[in-house]
């Protein structure tokens, strides 16, 4: 089955097939069985990562099914007391912060208290005045600052220090201005300063601290309990001390209290609270009937996954850059998202932060998630996470959401498997371009020949719908096997406006 769904991927693109998403959609879980088989070889992976690199702490889970199935830590959270790394060690999870700044948006949106094609300035008012860097340049709105195209210089090394920065003297460095690197909307240029901006929109919006309205819309609904922004509110027992190497020896570095950028990098987690933020994300997909349990909508964190701007090629991470395929990227909303050839959407994001440094990567169409925090400056183990994922797809464990076959697809089906053993088209419900397309004539010599190269086709493979009016199929012939796809027009009651065959070579 997994060979042939992946050969009608490939035959989805060899026709050109358009793809929709459907209203409701079965969900087959990943094989914990099968993960578990697997668990001994990502263990060593990451323990041999923590040891080589090396790096004080390393803690990582993989969540499938809605839960935590796995999660290990490897050396110690403080390299003068030596405690040792749990999962309920508590770690700065830097820019993967993001995510839950994008959603705590979305989520004003949904209250009705924001448009995300409002100006930023409706917002925050100290932007009203800025220079922008041509006469004609488009004024920022919300939906520019999360999908970082508002033209802001990207700043990981100066935005990591600016976490404890005072609300007041953000206040002051919004009215002097900014320089700009591009006119907005011209491309995408990843900024810490974009997602401090939204902190500050989310408070004004929501008229109470950032920290305070994402701790009571997302983290305390989660029961994150062991989360948040002001990490000395949590006993130095718990917490994962971050380090840097220096000079050959280990510095501690700087913990940085809460402040005007916490909302793009400063939430602190805990592997066991984390997981419950991953699963609930993972719960979005796929789209379905199910009642809406929250904390935000479902769609809502679907949208996360819209990376609808500036798109570019590039590698996978992990061992498989250089003899993977390459993906189609761009940056959604708090989330890095890519198409790739195996294992479809993938959004991932890494954490780079002094003393810390982290990874998570969401499959959605399997429902697994891995995620992976060290306590040393920018050391995410990134590549460890995908290489564990692509280690599972291997071993098995995953299994293809399967849209539904809807009876009229099915119906559709027999019939056109009715037209092929007759020869006629025309007994099919046609849409009114599909003999305009190719006439009647030229179809039935169409089917002649490939009733000549095939013989009869008795026997057909279980149908793959890539849409509630998309269908896939392999028919099983007497002298070989046709693949084909069935899409219907948007007319009431149902048309065929496309019948496409591919003879599978063998």
């Amino acid at each position: 089955m997994r060979g042939y769904i992946m050969a009608i991927r490939l035959l989805a693109f060899a026709l050109c097939a358009a793809i929709a998403v459907p209203a409701a959609a079965q969900t087959a879980p990943t094989d914990e069985a099968v993960i578990a088989t697997a668990i001994p070889r990502i263990d060593a992976m990451f323990e041999d990562f923590q040891k080589k690199n090396p790096t004080p702490g390393l803690v990582y889970g993989i969540v499938a099914n809605g839960r935590l199935v796995h999660v290990r830590g490897f050396g110690v959270q403080d390299i003068v007391a030596k405690r040792p790394v749990t999962a309920d060690s508590l770690f700065r999870i830097a820019s993967m912060t993001k995510a839950f700044t994008a959603l705590s948006i979305l989520s004003l949106r949904d209250a009705g208290k924001l448009s995300l094609d409002d100006l930023a300035e409706k917002y925050v008012l100290e932007m009203r005045n800025w220079r922008y860097p041509t006469a004609d340049s488009p004024r920022i709105r919300i939906r520019d600052l999360l999908s970082h195209v508002a033209g802001f210089v990207t700043d990981d090394p100066w935005g990591d220090r600016q976490t404890p920065l005072p609300e007041a003297a953000f206040t002051a460095m919004l009215k002097a201005g900014v320089p700009f690197t591009r006119p907005p909307r011209t491309g995408m240029e990843y900024s810490n300063f974009g997602y401090a901006l939204l902190g500050r929109i989310v408070a004004n919006v929501s008229g109470m601290p950032y920290r305070t309205y994402v701790e009571r819309t997302i983290l305390k609904p989660l029961g994150m309990a062991s989360s948040g922004f002001e990490v000395g509110e949590w006993p130095i027992e718990r917490r994962s001390i971050g380090y840097r190497w220096e000079n050959d020896a280990w510095l501690e570095e700087p913990t940085m209290k809460h402040g005007a950028f916490g909302a793009m990098g400063g939430l602190q987690v805990s592997a066991n609270d984390y997981a419950k933020w991953v699963g609930f994300l993972l719960s979005a997909w796929p789209p379905r009937d199910d009642a809406d349990k929250g904390p935000v909508k479902r769609a809502s964190v679907r949208e996360l996954a819209q990376g609808s701007n500036f798109t570019r090629t590039r590698r996978r991470m992990g061992s498989t850059a250089e003899s993977g395929c390459v993906q189609s990227e761009a940056y959604g909303m708090g989330f890095r998202v890519a198409q790739d050839c195996q294992l479809g959407l993938m959004m991932h994001h890494g954490g780079g932060y002094p003393g810390y440094g982290s990874h998570l990567l969401l499959l959605p169409e399997y429902g697994v998630g891995i995620f992976v925090f060290t306590n040393r400056t920018y050391t995410g183990a990134a590549n460890l996470a995908w290489d564990a994922a692509f280690l599972l797809n291997d071993a098995g464990a995953f299994t293809p959401r399967e849209l539904p076959v809807t009876p009229d697809l099915a119906a559709m089906h027999d019939k056109a498997r009715a037209a092929y053993a007759s020869g006629d088209v025309t007994a099919l419900p046609l849409a009114m371009n599909f003999l305009m397309d190719r006439s009647a004539a030229n179809w039935r010599i169409d089917l002649a020949k490939l009733r000549e190269q095939l013989g009869n086709c008795p026997t057909a493979e279980p149908l793959h719908a890539t849409g509630a009016l998309t269908v896939a199929f392999r028919w099983n012939c007497e002298k070989g096997k046709l693949d084909g796809q069935i899409l219907l027009a948007p007319t009431k009651p149902l048309t065929v406006q496309a019948l496409r065959f591919l003879v599978v070579k063998q």
